[in-house]
């Protein structure tokens, strides 16, 4: 489990990642399609919940900037993981502001209403959160708890690595990550007619 209660998936790839990184700075297209495997499930991920179905567009912009500046980047392999969320989210950001639009509000069909039953727990939350349905239901939560459940969830950020991608202190970032998950166990698990969704605030946590 992560600080504040929010579980982080294990990165046991980031050795490796780390390594391919150093190489492919050095010239080594290999290693940087090896980087690039390890890394692209969760970004993508990650952009989906940002801009949908534009997803692979946005990557494909931000690879290209991440391939073009990548000797300027210093650090591990999860640290190549946060550099890389930081470039796909100016991207998104970019991507949306061109659209003039924000994530557009997810359609509450049955089958998604249908994934867990209705006793969900943050948990099952998680358990779901790799399907396209379940990534449909996030970018419905308010910007600042959707971004805060993609970063730590899918892409794996710790707190303050999350943070410095969303130019946040730590635990805001944790709060918002617990209020989305608990707002997504509760949307999993609501009847057709739906569930109370407000989640009143906490004495002492950040906003």
């Amino acid at each position: 489990m992560g600080q504040g209660g929010v579980p982080r998936r294990p990165q046991p790839r980031d050795g490796e990642l780390g390594a391919a990184v150093a190489r492919a700075q050095e010239g080594d297209e290999t290693a940087f399609a090896v980087a690039y495997r390890i890394v692209q499930p969760g970004l993508l991920g990650y952009l989906r919940g940002m801009v949908g179905d534009e997803a692979e567009d946005v990557a494909s912009d931000a690879w290209l900037e991440i391939a073009r500046d990548l000797g300027r980047f210093r650090g591990d392999g999860a640290g190549f993981r946060g550099w890389t969320a930081t470039i796909a989210r100016h991207r998104a950001l970019d991507h949306l502001r061109r659209q003039r639009s924000r994530p557009r509000p997810a359609r509450l069909e049955q089958d998604a209403l249908e994934l867990p039953g209705r006793h969900s727990t943050p948990d099952q939350a998680l358990e779901s959160l790799s399907t396209e349905r379940a990534l449909e239901l996030v970018r419905a939560l308010p910007r600042d708890q959707a971004e805060a459940v993609l970063l730590r969830v899918v892409v794996g950020l710790d707190g303050p690595a999350a943070a410095r991608v969303l130019g946040k202190r730590p635990g805001a970032v944790r709060t918002a990550a617990h209020r989305g998950l608990r707002r997504l166990a509760r949307r999993l698990g609501a009847t057709a007619d739906g569930a109370a969704d407000a989640d009143p605030p906490t004495p002492g946590e950040p906003t």
